[in-house]
């Protein structure tokens, strides 16, 4: 039996860098939110055939696409995650695992991380064994940091080094478009990038506890350098605001219809400017990438009302207030080469509906 599991894709509304901690690891402040562009997971479980060729369990994966990207092996987020979960299920059995790739390498969509928890679904559903939720959220943990924000979907806040989520109430559906540049920026290499920047700083300015440059923040002009907890109590203060003063996230239902060009889509694009919501990553990657800035000002020109580096990168987006004013846009932009796409973001409840 085969079971296919869309794994979604996730965009950061900000993302915030702190300090550098012992486990190697920085503190981080992000919102996630999921989209609807997807990679497809197919999960076949051959139990009888395991018993009967007495060839025992295995984990082979398998990518449609033949990206030479994609790891084939133990290193693959889907088979550490079949590992974990044949294990904590007691489970001995062949699996195939095949990854329908649509969604970029190193794009900064999370497209590894939601390959692995879709694996994970897919698993579940095959056996016919639920994990419990403590259970899926500490296999998802140790497989990798943004894991955990798609065992939860729609709009999460990360915390931590990203693997910690509390999910917030969802923002209204949005119009998007996303932008795939064929670069592909290393995390880890974006973070060296950082402390290298944080350092250079540090050495300018000759501020000993400071754990990150300055930036500045609505309403209040630069800060000064400050150590790491206190710039992320700032940012903690800055997405508050933002979260508590935008219609329909606190104390508002939400249906989760497309929002049509009203008050509530405009009134939070209009909020993600004005409170300074940004991706710290853009500091580093813009300058080693300024074909990723070129991007970003051309969603800019073609209308978006707000837009980012998603993550590390190289995915860039940017939020309409209409579907109608997306697809221009993308159209736009497909004609001055670039691979875009006008999709949507995903409240929760659409996040679990369309996964199976």
């Amino acid at each position: 039996m085969t079971i296919a599991v869309r794994s979604f894709a996730k965009i950061n509304l900000g993302l915030y860098i702190g300090a550098a901690r012992a486990d190697g690891f920085h503190d981080l402040r992000t919102v996630y939110q999921t989209i609807a562009l997807h990679d497809v997971i197919r999960v076949n479980i051959e139990r009888s055939v395991a018993r009967k060729s007495g060839r025992g369990s295995g984990i082979e994966i398998l990518c449609t696409n033949k990206d030479p990207r994609v790891p084939l092996d133990s290193s693959n987020t889907c088979y550490r995650i079949a590992e974990r979960v044949l294990a904590e299920l007691g489970v001995q059995s062949r699996v195939r695992i095949e990854i329908d790739k649509r969604l970029p390498v190193q794009g900064g969509l999370g497209a590894a991380s939601s390959n692995a928890v879709a694996t994970m679904t897919a698993l579940e559903l095959t056996l016919k064994k639920k994990l419990s939720e403590r259970a899926r959220l500490r296999i998802g943990a140790e497989v990798g940091s943004d894991l955990p924000l798609f065992l939860v979907g729609g709009t999460t806040l990360g915390v931590g080094h990203g693997e910690e989520v509390y999910p917030l109430p969802d923002l209204p559906a949005l119009p998007i478009v996303v932008v795939t540049p064929e670069v592909g920026v290393s995390t880890p290499q974006a973070f060296a990038d950082w402390d290298a920047l944080v350092a250079a700083e540090l050495c300018s300015t000759g501020r000993t506890n400071a754990s990150a440059p300055t930036r500045a923040v609505a309403g209040r002009g630069q800060l000064t350098p400050s150590d790491g907890s206190d710039r992320l109590f700032e940012v903690g203060c800055v997405l508050s605001a933002w979260l508590s003063g935008s219609p329909g996230i606190i104390g508002s239902p939400n249906t989760g219809a497309p929002a049509k060009g009203g008050s509530r889509a405009e009134k939070l694009l209009l909020d993600l400017v004005r409170t300074g919501i940004e991706n710290d990553f853009e500091r580093v990657v813009f300058p080693k990438y300024p074909e990723l800035r070129d991007i970003k000002s051309a969603l800019e020109r073609a209308g978006s009302r707000y837009a980012s580096l998603s993550g590390s990168g190289s995915t860039l987006y940017g939020l309409f207030r209409s579907p109608a004013e997306a697809a221009k846009a993308a159209s736009r932009l497909r004609k001055q080469g670039l691979k875009a796409v006008a999709t949507s973001t995903l409240t929760r409840r659409q996040y679990w509906k369309r996964i199976v």
